[in-house]
Formats: structure tokens, sequence, C-alpha cells
């Protein structure tokens, strides 16, 4: 495909120098800061992550704090986010940080796609706003600017098509506020158009959470981790859902280890 890269580049700049959003987690020399902040940004909109993200940072300031803190005590500072998976990754993450890196975020797409939780595209985005580096990577706003600019006319795209462009259009001396650019225009894309996402082959509707094994999985979660340890009558009588589904979703959470049960059959949120 034929595209005029610096008349593409010249549109989303100057859209950006007018609209540019700001974060807490732009633009910091903290790659803890962007670490914490791409995790909470997946799968989550970002009004919901800014109040949380500083909640976070204010209660686990650095790594080391953050690795040092009890999977519980993390989960209870989570808790409005969901996918709580993302909460024990990122925990993990640190405890690996400062075990095996000396406290510090590897500036590595390879070593960080070996993190917990964390794939290629996270790997990349952590690269290039921690350390402005020019990595190529695709998430849900950036898809919605290239599947909008250069395939109107088309159904059923695939990043395959799009990462090309993305790797050809990359501004290679700012990465990092290009990438910021491309978000923002991203956004701005999907509230004055009929979302352009929808086109992609990788689309998928979020199933509602009202009533969802998600929502009940989260409850029992937030329960348990401010109660310290419960047993099951109580979380039943707590949680006023189909008991044994409830007990499922308690045994999926005892094998991924989240919680484990003492002798007295109580359980709390794993160590």
């Amino acid at each position: 495909m034929n595209i005029d890269k610096e008349k593409f580049q010249s549109f989303v700049w100057d859209f950006y120098k007018k609209n540019g959003r700001l974060f807490a987690w732009r633009n910091v020399d903290n790659p803890y800061y962007v670490l914490v902040s791409e995790i909470m940004l997946q799968q989550t909109q970002t009004h919901r992550v800014v109040k949380k993200f500083e909640e976070f940072i204010a209660i686990f300031p650095t790594v080391k704090e953050l690795a040092d803190a009890t999977l519980r005590d993390v989960i209870n500072v989570w808790q409005g986010l969901g996918y709580y998976r993302r909460a024990r990754f990122l925990h993990q993450s640190a405890k690996i940080i400062v075990q095996e890196y000396e406290g510090h975020v590897p500036q590595d797409v390879t070593i960080l796609q070996t993190f917990p939780g964390i794939g290629i595209n996270s790997a990349s985005s952590i690269c290039a706003f921690a350390f402005n580096m020019p990595t190529i990577f695709i998430e849900t706003n950036i898809r919605t600017v290239f599947i909008h600019h250069f395939f109107a006319e088309q159904v059923h795209v695939s990043d395959k098509e799009l990462l090309p462009l993305i790797e050809m259009t990359v501004d290679a001396q700012n990465p990092r506020e290009w990438y910021y650019a491309l978000m923002d225009y991203g956004v701005w894309l999907k509230s004055e158009y009929k979302n352009p996402s929808r086109k992609s082959v990788h689309y998928t509707k979020q199933s509602k959470f009202e009533g969802s094994d998600r929502q009940i999985r989260a409850a029992i979660l937030k329960l348990i981790a401010e109660k310290d340890m419960i047993n099951e009558p109580y979380i039943f009588a707590a949680i006023q859902y189909d008991q044994v589904r409830m007990q499922k979703i308690i045994q999926q959470l005892e094998y991924e280890n989240f919680i484990v049960k003492d002798v007295h059959n109580n359980y709390m949120i794993t160590l």
C-alpha cells in the first residue's frame, strides 16, 4: 500500500497538539509508573484507571514496596478495576524485577514478554513509553486510527495488515509521544464515528458484567481480601447468587492459587 507518511504524521501530530490528553503516567521518568499503568489499562477504559493509578502509586510508590506487599494488600487497593489476575501479575512482576533485575524494569521487549500477563504488545508499549524506544505494537485505539485512514472501505481487517503501516509511520525520533498522539486520536475517532475497530477481525464485544461469573468472582475476592479469613457459609450469606455456581468459582480461585483453605475450612488470599 502506498501512503504519504509525512502527510499522515503531520495530521496526527496536529491533532495531538490541539487535543492531547494529560495523565499522571505520561512523560514521566519512572518505568515503574509505566508498568503499573500499562497493566491497569489492559481491558479497562482510561477514565476508570486515573484515580486508581494515583491511589496505587501512593500506597506502593516503588517497585520494591509493591514486591514487599502481600497479595491481599494489592487486591484491596486494586478493587474497582476488575480482572484481578492483572493485580497478581503486576505483583509477581514486581517480585521478579526486584529479585532478578536489581529493582529496574528491563529495557528489553523479549525479557518483558517472559513476565506474567505481559505479551508482545504490552512489552512493546512499556518499552515505548518508559524508554522512548521505537517499538511496534497495536492496541484498540491505534487499530481504530489505521483502519479509519487506510481501510475505510474494507471489513475483516487483520492486524497483520496494520502492523506494517504502524512500523512504516512510527516517529523514530519521538515514539513515546507519537503513540500518545495515535491513541488520543483513536479515542476521538471512536466518539465521532461508529467504532472503526469493529471492522477488525479481532474485534469482540465485551460480555455483560452484571450477573456474570466475572462479577461473582470479583465479589468473592473482594470479600475474602477485606475479611482476611472466611468460610463458605459466610460467602454464601454475603453474596446472593446460586451456591453451586459460587462453589465452582471458589474452586477455580483455589486452582489458580488466588485463595487457599486452612484446616478449619476458612479461605484466605494466598500470601
